[in-house]
C-alpha cells in the first residue's frame, strides 16, 4: 500500500459511514495543533482503549506529568469502537487518543478520523520492525499512529509427542504437508493440527507470509487482490491437507478443540507469540510439553513471518492537544517503564523491539518453562514480520472468509471457490460504499 495519504485516501472514498465523515477538521491539516505549550494551566487528554489494566499503566504517566492528565476510558473493541470512533468523528467529538487495530487504520484514515503525527514523533520510527511500522504509515511519510503491540506467527508443537512418533519439526510447507501425513500414518486417531475458518485474522497472516497483498491503492481507487497468487497457493494447500484428510477441519476456541489439544489429538498450532496465554487455558494438563519454533517458509532458506493481531495508538484529528498527545503516544510504545507495564498489566507483546527480551519477557512463560529462551527467539522472529496491506472495509472481506471457508471446511472441498466468493464479496461492498476500485 504504497505512500497513501489522507487526501489521497479521501479522494478515493465517496461515501463511508456517511460523506460528512470525511470532511476534514481545520487543524487535521493546517499544522496547528494547540499541543502542549498552547494553553496556560494543564493539559487533560482521553484515552479510548480496551486493553486491561491502561488506566494503571496511565496512572505512572500521570504521576511524572502533572501538566498532561491522561483519562483512559475503557471500550469494547473491533469493528464496534472502530464505528464509535468514526460516528464521533463525524460530530468532531472523537478522544485525543484511540488503541485502533492495524487493519482499521485505512478506514480511520480514510474517514479523516486520525492525525498524521510524523511531525511529532522524530526518530521512533526504528524502534520497530519494518514490517510493523509499516502498518501505521502505508509505506509513507505520514504517521497515522504507534505501533503498540504485535503478534507474530509461529509454530507451537508438542515437544514430547513429535519424539515418541519420530517427528522432525518442519521447516518448510512440504515438510509442514509430510509431517500431518506422517501422524496420520503412526497415530490414525491423532492430527498434527486444525484448519479453522472460525478467525480469519490467522488466514490474513498466513497469506501475509506468503506475500499477499489483499489491498493496494493506485491513484485514486483501491485495488483488491485477496485472490492473488500468494493467497491462492495458501488456500490450495491448507483446503488440500483438508480434502486428504491429512488434517482436522474443526474450528478453533471450541470445547472440542480445547479438548484435542489437552489430550494431545492435535499435536501442533499454528499461532502467534500469544499462544501460550490460550494454552495455558485451553490445554492446562499439557503445561511443559510444547515448544515452539520459526513458521515454516514456502522456501527453503527464506525467514518470513506473518501476523495475526496487534493494535497501535492513535491520535485523532479532534484532539486539540496533538503535540501533548503524540508525547504520550510515544512513551506509552517507547519508554522502558511504560513498555513493562503494558505488559505486565495488559499481557500484550510490545512492538517496540527492544522490549520484547527484556524486564517481565526477560523469563520465559510458565507454560514453557521447559524453553528458556522462547522470547528469545520469539524476537528473532517478530523482526521478519513481512508487511500487510490493508483496506477500508476489512470486516467485510473477514466475514466472508468466515462464511465462504467455513461451508469449504465442513465439506472439505471447494477452497478455490470460497476464495473466489471473498473476493467478489469484498469488492462489491466497496463499490456500494462508493469507493473507487481498480478492476
Amino acid at each position: 500500500m504504497p505512500h497513501i495519504t489522507r487526501r489521497s485516501l479521501a479522494a478515493a472514498t465517496a461515501v463511508l459511514l456517511g460523506a460528512t465523515a470525511l470532511t476534514a477538521c481545520g487543524s487535521s491539516d493546517d499544522g496547528s495543533d494547540g499541543g502542549s505549550g498552547a494553553e496556560a494551566g494543564p493539559v487533560s487528554l482521553t484515552y479510548w482503549a480496551w486493553a486491561p489494566g491502561m488506566d494503571k499503566v496511565a496512572a505512572l504517566w500521570n504521576a511524572k506529568h502533572p501538566d498532561i492528565k491522561v483519562i483512559v476510558q475503557k471500550q469494547a473493541s473491533g469493528d464496534d469502537l472502530v464505528t464509535k470512533i468514526i460516528t464521533a468523528a463525524k460530530a468532531h467529538k472523537a478522544p485525543d487518543l484511540v488503541q485502533a487495530e492495524y487493519q482499521a487504520l485505512p478506514t480511520l484514515v480514510s474517514n479523516d478520523a486520525l492525525a498524521d503525527i510524523a511531525q511529532e514523533v522524530p526518530g521512533v520510527k526504528d524502534k520497530f520492525a519494518p514490517g510493523i511500522w509499516q502498518q501505521t504509515t502505508f509505506g509513507g511519510e505520514a504517521v497515522y499512529a504507534l505501533p503498540q503491540d504485535s503478534g507474530p506467527l509461529m509454530f507451537f508443537y508438542r515437544e514430547d509427542l513429535f519424539k515418541q512418533y519420530g517427528l522432525t519439526v518442519p521447516t518448510t510447507w512440504d515438510e509442514f504437508a509430510e509431517t500431518a501425513r506422517a501422524v496420520r500414518k503412526k497415530a490414525p486417531k491423532k492430527s498434527l493440527t486444525t484448519f479453522s475458518a472460525n478467525d480469519s485474522g490467522l488466514f490474513a497472516g498466513l497469506s501475509q507470509q506468503a506475500g499477499a497483498k489483499w489491498w493496494t491503492f493506485e491513484g485514486d481507487t483501491w485495488k483488491v487482490g485477496i485472490d492473488d497468487a500468494a493467497t491462492k497457493k495458501v488456500t490450495d494447500f491448507w483446503g488440500g491437507l483438508v480434502a486428504e484428510g491429512a488434517i482436522d477441519n474443526q474450528p478453533m476456541y471450541t470445547p472440542a478443540w480445547n479438548k484435542a489439544l489437552n489430550t494431545g489429538e492435535q499435536i501442533a498450532w499454528v499461532s502467534a507469540v500469544w499462544a501460550p496465554g490460550t494454552l495455558t487455558t485451553a490445554a492446562p494438563d499439557t503445561k511443559g510439553k510444547w515448544a515452539m519454533a520459526p513458521l515454516p517458509q514456502w522456501n527453503k532458506g527464506e525467514n518470513t513471518t506473518g501476523s495475526w493481531g496487534g493494535s497501535s495508538t492513535a491520535v485523532t484529528t479532534d484532539s486539540k492537544h496533538k503535540a501533548a498527545a503524540a508525547q504520550f503516544a510515544t512513551w506509552l510504545n517507547t519508554d522502558p517503564e511504560a513498555l513493562a507495564a503494558l505488559v505486565k498489566e495488559s499481557g500484550i507483546y510490545p512492538a517496540a523491539t527492544a522490549a520484547q527480551t527484556s524486564g517481565a519477557l526477560a523469563k520465559a512463560p510458565d507454560y514453557f518453562a521447559n524453553q528458556p529462551d522462547f522470547y528469545t527467539r520469539a524476537a528473532a522472529i517478530a523482526k521478519t514480520t513481512a508487511p500487510a496491506a490493508w483496506g477500508p472495509n476489512v470486516n467485510v472481506a473477514y466475514t466472508s472468509f468466515k462464511d465462504q471457508f467455513g461451508k469449504a471446511a465442513k465439506a472439505k472441498s471447494g477452497f478455490a471457490e470460497a476464495l473466489t466468493a471473498m473476493q467478489g464479496a469484498t469488492v462489491a461492498d466497496l463499490e456500494k460504499q462508493g469507493f473507487g476500485v481498480a478492476k
